[in-house]
């Protein structure tokens, strides 16, 4: 339904480890989130809750000084939700200048559009 969408891209730190010393999962799933919620945003100046978030497979862990980015797409447009994709990629930045960048996961999140009650309320005005 539209692009691929750069919505977020993070430097990844040293708070955001597990005692793996890999990037802990919670802090990718919360930007997943916050990328799809800025997707929804792009698509409507609705007030967007989180409903859902699909399977969420890792593929590959994402190491501290990654450049992670999260990219939306709007794949579906309900009457009162949308359903945002988020791939999230890494590039790793090696020694001499190499980079690789590798896929991490992806996620389908959808969205509902509330009034100031917290009710559905219709995307697009009748």
């Amino acid at each position: 339904m539209s692009d691929r969408f750069p919505a977020i891209r993070i430097t990844m730190l040293p708070k955001d480890t597990n005692a793996s010393g890999t990037i802990f999962g919670g802090v990718i799933l919360s930007y997943i989130d916050l990328a799809g919620g800025i997707e929804a945003r792009r698509q409507s100046p609705k007030k967007f809750v989180t409903k859902a978030m699909h399977e969420v497979v890792f593929v590959a862990p994402v190491h501290l000084g990654d450049l992670v980015t999260f990219y939306t797409r709007t794949v579906r447009m309900g009457r009162t939700s949308i359903t945002v994709d988020v791939e999230v990629e890494a590039e790793r930045l090696g020694m001499g200048g190499t980079k690789e960048t590798v896929r991490v996961t992806e996620a389908e999140v959808i969205y509902v559009a509330v009034d100031e009650n917290g009710h559905p309320t219709p995307i697009k005005a009748s």
